[in-house]
């Protein structure tokens, strides 16, 4: 699947997906809301009530070395917040 790029398994995550049945995705910039749930539907086989994006912006990041300063950025990527429906669950530890 090229619309799901990974899981998003944090503190928070874990918690929110305990609470309130969210689960997080970075997913592709170009994919829309209805792309996504349709991905997520038939990646997991579970239902989706509603879908929230957001997009995160790259930072400059620059370090200090023994040979001068090092200056970067940081990639951009889109994230999703899926709400499943009552009932519904996706186990991202199964597979360790």
């Amino acid at each position: 699947m090229d619309i799901l790029l990974k899981p998003i398994v944090t503190e928070k995550m874990t918690a929110q997906g305990e609470e309130m049945n969210r689960f997080g995705f970075v997913v592709s910039k170009k994919a829309n809301k209805i792309q996504i749930k349709q991905a997520v539907e038939e990646m997991y086989g579970v239902n989706v009530v509603s879908v929230n994006t957001m997009i995160y912006a790259g930072k400059s990041k620059s370090r200090y070395t023994r040979t001068g300063i090092i200056k970067g950025r940081s990639k951009s990527f889109k994230k999703a917040i899926v709400t499943l429906a009552e009932g519904d669950t996706i186990d991202f530890y199964s597979n360790i």
